[in-house]
């Protein structure tokens, strides 16, 4: 259902989160994953770039709400790159949370800032290549974190479930957290993940509503904190960028979009509805 062009989300809570972000967005914060939510998923990481109305969009929102920030598996530089998020005046406000929250970029300052090389990541760096040879998949090194792709591989989905083990026992030995993902399986430093980053920054911000828009497995900690700032008092509104490989969102979300596009449209319907007079 919509309500002018805005869709109605199908839960009272997020009812409320979308009615209270348009009551007051200089108290709201829109955080966006980026692939798959702001940038379509395409088979080789460096060649994604967002929807060409995605940026336009969050620009119109970052002069009228609080907080407009993506937070991504990315390495944080590598989303800002591959954004065009630097240089961008509309955007000053921007903050970009990669590595699932280690990493932080503000667009106000250009500072990056960055933790110190995980041991765990290193060892597995070392072990990773004899794991994956002759399966087809290919490996991203995120610095912070590595991902297995099998998006490129003859069977991709056949040789997702034969790594699943064997990427586990690695993550296991070197006490690293293993993320599945659409088409991807990622080795990386327990203790943070969106959810995590999604509260730290709305708390920071004291802000009074949050829309968080993703769409795959590792948005589903961040579902899960919009879900918890509501108990707080923090009205949320989840949002679920559709796609046919992960469908597990749509009934931990308030309202499903179709993909990239869906979300682009809904960012600008949104500032549409928070135009000045």
């Amino acid at each position: 259902m919509y309500m002018g062009s805005l869709p109605v989300p199908s839960t009272d809570a997020g009812r409320a989160g979308l009615t209270a972000l348009l009551d007051q967005p200089e108290r709201a914060l829109i955080a966006v994953d980026f692939d798959g939510t702001l940038a379509p998923i395409v088979a080789d990481p460096e060649q994604a770039r967002p929807h060409p109305d995605a940026v336009p969009a969050l620009a119109r929102l970052a002069g009228r709400v609080a907080v407009v920030a993506v937070i991504t598996g990315r390495p944080a530089e590598v989303a800002v790159r591959l954004g065009g998020f630097a240089g961008h005046p509309e955007l000053a406000g921007l903050t970009v949370l990669g590595a699932y929250g280690a990493e932080r970029w503000d667009a106000a300052t250009g500072e990056l800032r960055t933790p110190p090389p995980h041991e765990g990541v290193a060892a597995a760096r070392a072990e990773l290549p004899a794991l994956v040879t002759g399966t087809g998949a290919f490996i991203e090194d995120k610095g912070g974190a590595l991902a297995v792709h099998t998006r490129r591989a003859p069977d991709p989905v056949g040789a997702f479930a034969a790594l699943r083990d064997p990427l586990a026992a690695l993550a296991a030995r070197h006490r690293l957290a293993l993320e599945p993902g659409r088409l991807v399986l990622e080795l990386r430093p327990p203790g943070m993940d969106k959810g995590a980053a999604l509260t730290a920054l709305a708390r920071e911000s004291g802000v009074g509503s949050v829309l968080y828009a993703g769409d795959d497995l590792g948005d589903l900690a961040a579902f899960e904190a919009v879900a918890e700032l509501r108990d707080t008092g923090v009205a949320g509104l989840r949002v679920c960028s559709g796609s046919t490989e992960v469908q597990e969102l749509a009934a931990a979300t308030d309202i499903t979009v179709n993909g990239p596009e869906g979300v682009a449209h809904l960012l600008a319907t949104l500032a549409d509805h928070l135009r000045a007079p």
